[in-house]
């Protein structure tokens, strides 16, 4: 596997997840600055990450990759985790959002009607009259994540699990600048709205206020009378007819 040193602007962090083959790992995503292309960076195991190598979103990040033999999506990449070296993060205030909008809008903004008929698996798409929900998250798949950590355990890579949230989450839209779009609920898997439900419990204790906040800031942030929004969104390897809300790109409106 050949190996090539790349500059990625982080612009994804998705919710870690066990993997029997992998260990724990986060699928995270960004912008390769050399040629302004949505990637894929797969397997990132953040928590074993040393310190300072441990990225935010939109951290400017230097790591080597290859084309993956077992992921065949074209924006897919493999990584040297040992390899990530941080060089500068690009924070939100005053004056930053400026430097986001000038690497993030070099990326071609379509549709997710157009991404389905492209076969592309990654993009950065315009959403209008969007809603958000949620439902309870089936047992099937707490049991399965359960297993997954108990087999690490016996591996000597044990640590302490983050649990499965016992709710999905997703946002319901149209595509923006298309006639009839059918309308689309995808799911949202970005690693700050699952942590806001596990923090903000011990500060919400009733669950449906809990919920009733999650559901305010979700909402503002892709409000589109405040925010210019856009997701990220990408596919899953095993169906790529699936998609999910990666995360939100959501600069003030001009």
């Amino acid at each position: 596997m050949q190996y090539q040193t790349r500059r990625i602007l982080i612009t994804v962090k998705a919710y870690p997840n066990p993997s029997r083959k992998y260990g724990e790992t986060v699928c995270c995503a960004g912008i390769d600055v050399s040629d302004f292309r949505l990637v894929r960076l797969y397997p990132v195991p953040f928590r074993d990450l040393e310190n300072e190598q441990k990225f935010k979103k939109y951290s400017i990040i230097m790591v080597n990759c290859a084309t993956p033999q077992d992921d065949h999506r074209a924006e897919s990449l493999r990584i040297d985790a040992d390899s990530i070296s941080v060089i500068e993060s690009i924070g939100t205030e005053k004056g930053t959002w400026k430097k986001r909008k000038e690497i993030v809008f070099k990326v071609p903004v379509k549709s997710l009607c157009q991404i389905q008929s492209e076969g592309v698996s990654l993009g950065l798409i315009k959403p209008k009259n969007i809603d958000f929900e949620w439902k309870k998250a089936s047992l099937s798949d707490q049991k399965s994540r359960e297993a997954c950590y108990a087999q690490l355990s016996l591996f000597n890579k044990y640590k302490v699990p983050i649990e499965k949230t016992p709710l999905n989450f997703y946002y319901k839209f149209e595509c923006a600048n298309v006639n009839k779009c059918p309308g689309h609920k995808l799911p949202i898997i970005d690693w700050e709205l699952r942590e806001a439900y596990r923090d903000w419990r011990a500060k919400y204790l009733d669950e449906k206020l809990l919920l009733e906040k999650i559901e305010q800031k979700w909402r503002s942030i892709a409000d589109t009378t405040k925010r210019d929004a856009y997701f990220y969104v990408g596919n899953m390897k095993r169906f790529p007819d699936k998609f999910m809300v990666l995360g939100v790109f959501w600069p003030p409106n001009r």
